[in-house]
């Protein structure tokens, strides 16, 4: 099938150390008294044995495991609107990216937004793509908005903008010097969420998700997203229903990205009020492979969500690190309606 990209490479022995749980790590236990502590380059010790001394390149001295990096596990909270990403237990590197930001609307209202991208990795430096284009199209929602740009309009020229800045990285030295014969361009997924006092935009490329979960749980959940993927076209066409097709090893073969090697970049946004209050989850695949419909989602949403969403962002990496933490982990939680400004969240 022309346009389709495989992003889920057979890898069940590239990292045969799993990686620590992040919510578990155990603090480094003290020396006996008398001794002194054993030398450790750099001053650190391994997180996985927590013995052996840490090279200049980040791996141990005693038992190889590659050290945590910046990206592995980080957090953000933002006005009402937080975001949490993680590497997993799986992966070597956190491929996702995330922005998150608020601003004034020229009515004085406030807008969130939320942006989650999923490096393809498949491509050439993944992790960068998927930085450049949260970047990127953070930027040009938190500059368009206030100029009274229409939310749906403004998600659609960020997702360009995300676009552009990932097509540009083809053009880079470091992408000629990393690249193996055959691999694709670096490219992404992109998903994105902009709430204000009365409305909710989303927008997409790829297979990264956006739910809807009331803050009643007797109300229906819902998915406000279509995945550009293989499984989707199966379902969309009358192929397959949607247990098989998502049962199937190539479900995740993605139709849709950001990159210099796309087909052609097609931007979905969608517009919606909802009548009641609610939060928005913004994700990646892994965590909605743990939680794939919306009620699912809904369950493992904590109650209080649209009042503490840094803590359901974390809750929420937990679920998808109890199910196996198998890829990258990403998600923001946005509460509607946007709380007026000044007005944080707990």
């Amino acid at each position: 099938m022309s346009g389709v990209r495989f992003d889920r490479p057979d890898e069940p022995d590239e990292y045969p150390l799993q990686a620590p749980d992040p919510r578990s790590a155990a603090p480094v236990p003290a020396p006996a008294p008398g001794t002194a502590p054993a030398p450790a380059a750099s001053g650190k010790v391994c997180v996985a044995c927590r013995a052996g001394r840490v090279d200049d390149d980040g791996y141990c001295e005693n038992c190889g495991h590659a050290q945590p990096r910046e990206r592995d596990h980080m957090e953000q909270e933002a006005g009402p609107v937080a975001a949490v990403s993680d590497r997993g237990l799986r992966h070597h590197r956190n491929e996702d990216a995330f922005c998150v930001g608020r601003t004034a609307l020229p009515d004085g209202t406030t807008a969130a937004v939320a942006i989650v991208c999923d490096g393809v990795s498949s491509a050439t430096r993944p992790d960068d793509a998927s930085l450049a284009a949260s970047r990127a199209a953070g930027e040009s929602l938190l500059a368009a908005l206030p100029r009274g740009t229409h939310p749906q309009q403004a998600m659609h020229d960020a997702i360009v903008a995300a676009s552009h800045a990932v097509n540009a990285l083809a053009d880079e030295p470091a992408t000629a010097r990393e690249q193996a014969p055959h691999q694709n361009a670096p490219a992404c997924t992109l998903v994105g969420a902009v709430v204000t006092s009365d409305l909710l935009v989303v927008g997409w490329v790829g297979d990264s998700r956006v739910y809807w979960v009331p803050v009643d749980r007797g109300t229906p959940p819902a998915r406000l997203t279509e995945d550009d993927s293989w499984a989707a076209q199966m379902v969309a066409a009358g192929l397959m229903n949607e247990a098989e097709a998502y049962a199937d090893e190539r479900a995740h073969a993605i139709t849709g990205w950001l990159g210099a090697d796309a087909y052609e970049l097609e931007p979905h946004t969608a517009s919606f009020k909802p009548d009641r209050p609610g939060v928005v989850v913004v994700c990646t695949d892994g965590l909605w492979n743990y939680a794939e419909s919306a009620e699912e989602m809904a369950a493992a949403v904590p109650l209080d969500a649209a009042a503490r969403p840094l803590h359901s962002a974390r809750v929420l990496v937990g679920h998808a690190l109890d199910g196996g933490g198998h890829d990258n982990v990403t998600v923001a939680v946005v509460p509607f309606p946007a709380p007026p400004a000044g007005a944080g969240s707990g």
